[in-house]
């Protein structure tokens, strides 16, 4: 599996506690020159995506995407949520979940995000490594969001597709132990949002052809990495199942999945 990491950005998170002081700040000031304080509504509730290159929205080389522009899906989330959050992304190519570890305290703890959309392992998996393995580190994201009172939204891993693999019994061979392993890290991730009562976005079932459970070739055109169409249908996806509910006037979290 290439390692090309060094193909995507990392975009600097929103800092809701820089926002807070400087309103607290401008409060001060009011009052030392006998101004009545305005009352000023709450700062928007902070959602990061975090994850490798499918939250960084990288996408291979086309005719009609020459340059291959990143399109990030938490874009196309922030376009669906308007002014209601404020959404961040945080997402490194190449990156295995045990380097996502790493680095999630200072690259999403640190900003109090309320939200945090975990998609990772797609990297672990093209290396071979266990499910079981994978879901460990996964874990350890889900537990640090919940104990630093974020809501962690956990997004299964997409498939894959190759082409032209013929009549080869170990090209089919190592299809299925590829999509196998898929399902099986997919059904922890579906396992512990049910038992802990997380919002779970199936991004498999979603892409998937359901002849193949390959990915569907207008959601990715590597077999890999998602199109615009398939970064755009992963913002949806979570908007609808997600935030749609919530009151566009408040700040108050849509409820969880029981």
């Amino acid at each position: 599996m290439n390692d090309d990491r060094t193909s995507c950005s990392l975009l600097v998170p929103y800092n809701r506690a820089a926002y807070n002081a400087q309103d607290s700040a401008d409060r001060s000031s009011d009052a030392c020159h006998g101004l009545q304080p305005t009352p000023m509504p709450p700062s928007p509730p902070l959602i990061i995506c975090f994850g490798d290159s499918l939250t960084a929205g990288f996408q291979t080389a086309t005719p009609q995407n020459p340059t291959g522009r990143e399109t990030p899906y938490g874009d196309f989330l922030q376009e669906r949520l308007g002014g209601w959050a404020m959404v961040r992304v945080s997402g490194i190519c190449g990156e295995l979940t045990g380097e996502m570890v790493l680095r999630f305290r200072q690259d999403v703890l640190a900003h109090n995000p309320a939200y945090v959309i975990i998609l990772g392992g797609t990297n672990d998996l093209g290396w071979n490594a266990h499910p079981q393995e994978v879901m460990r580190n996964l874990v350890k994201l889900y537990e640090q969001a919940l104990a630093a009172s974020a809501t962690p939204i956990l997004v299964t891993v997409p498939s894959i597709r190759v082409e032209d693999t013929g009549d080869s019994p170990d090209a089919r061979d190592w299809i299925a132990g590829h999509l196998a392993r898929r399902h099986q890290l997919n059904g922890l991730i579906a396992d512990y949002a049910s038992r802990k009562g997380l919002p779970l976005i199936d991004l498999f079932a979603a892409t998937a052809d359901p002849a193949t459970q390959q990915l569907a070739a207008v959601y990715s055109n590597d077999g890999l990495h998602l199109t615009t169409a398939g970064y755009r249908l992963l913002a949806d996806l979570i908007y609808e199942q997600v935030f749609a509910s919530a009151s566009p006037s408040g700040t108050s979290r849509p409820a969880l999945i029981s």
